[in-house]
């Protein structure tokens, strides 16, 4: 079964393969079978990479190439994204993610966890440190929030429509090929813009694109508000968490007004603007956001 997944995972990345030269891994979670990164030294300090929607771990690839010469990096795709399976009967809500994650969490063993999360991956990663404190040793925050009073932009509103959002998201994509170039300032190389869209190639394959969608609790009778609640709450037993923020400031959907949030509820953080990136600050800025996560992660050593 793993063999076959394994081949099917690398006839999907063929096409970009050399942007993308992983071994796949996976995991059966609630949902099916879950695709994850593994890279670097069994016994390296974790970094857990957490990305959101419309994105799958193929967002993480150049942190993860070299970050990997040291560190022990898992970077799983979420039910529905990337290399996972995309069941059309599942609840997709973020306690169902959350679980996952901590399901991957306990099969490997992890322990003083390095969270690096963005987008959803922030409600996601959080969510496992609400129930989980004790194992996350420290995180790397980037565009995202994990608290509410979420705001969704009209755009994003839009796709959540009644047949409307359906059609456009899934019957044309609309949601991710914008995103390919609404999230970034400088624009994608082509193999970059292959990989990212290359999971979602039709109806069935975006079926959590539109999910994660919906399910972004704007109001308090939302069915994922209490637990996006919860998680918030978990953040006050965080607040000497060493954490890093890195924020892509000309993001139209995670605005300053997220990272001010951040910064307030830890006022101890280190933060990075990039004044000229967008929301995907991995691709826009790879350099900068390389360097100083290197240097959070020295300055922050695990204690023995």
């Amino acid at each position: 079964m793993t063999t076959t997944l394994e081949q099917r995972a690398r006839a999907a990345v063929h096409d970009f393969a050399r942007e993308f030269p992983f071994q796949p891994h996976f995991l059966e979670v609630d949902g099916g079978s879950l695709h994850y990164l593994d890279e670097g030294p069994r016994d390296g300090e974790v970094l857990l990479f957490l990305h959101g929607n419309p994105t799958w771990s193929f967002l993480w690839r150049n942190l993860v190439r070299e970050l990997s010469k040291r560190y022990r990096c898992i970077a799983p795709d979420h039910i529905g994204c990337g290399l996972s399976d995309k069941p059309q009967d599942w609840g997709y809500r973020l306690a169902q993610h959350a679980a996952n994650v901590e399901r991957l969490a306990d099969h490997l063993g992890l322990e003083r966890i390095t969270l690096v999360v963005h987008d959803w991956g922030g409600a996601i990663g959080f969510g496992l440190a609400a129930k989980r404190p004790t194992r996350i040793a420290r995180a790397v925050v980037m565009n995202t929030a994990a608290f509410t009073g979420l705001r969704a932009p009209l755009r994003i509103r839009a796709c959540r429509i009644p047949l409307f959002g359906t059609l456009a998201v899934r019957g044309f994509n609309a949601f991710a090929r914008a995103a390919t170039f609404m999230a970034t300032e400088r624009g994608l190389a082509p193999l970059a813009k292959t990989g990212l869209l290359a999971p979602y190639s039709n109806w069935r394959d975006r079926i959590a694109t539109l999910r994660f969608v919906e399910d972004i609790p704007l109001s308090a009778d939302h069915p994922s508000h209490a637990t996006l609640l919860e998680i918030e709450r978990g953040l006050e037993r965080l607040r000497e968490l060493p954490l890093c923020l890195i924020w892509g400031e000309r993001d139209w959907c995670f605005t300053p007004d997220f990272r001010r949030e951040w910064e307030r509820r830890f006022p101890a953080a280190e933060s990075h603007k990039v004044e000229d990136a967008g929301h995907w600050v991995t691709e826009d800025a790879p350099g900068p956001v390389l360097e100083w996560i290197s240097s959070f992660l020295a300055r922050h050593p695990l204690r023995p």
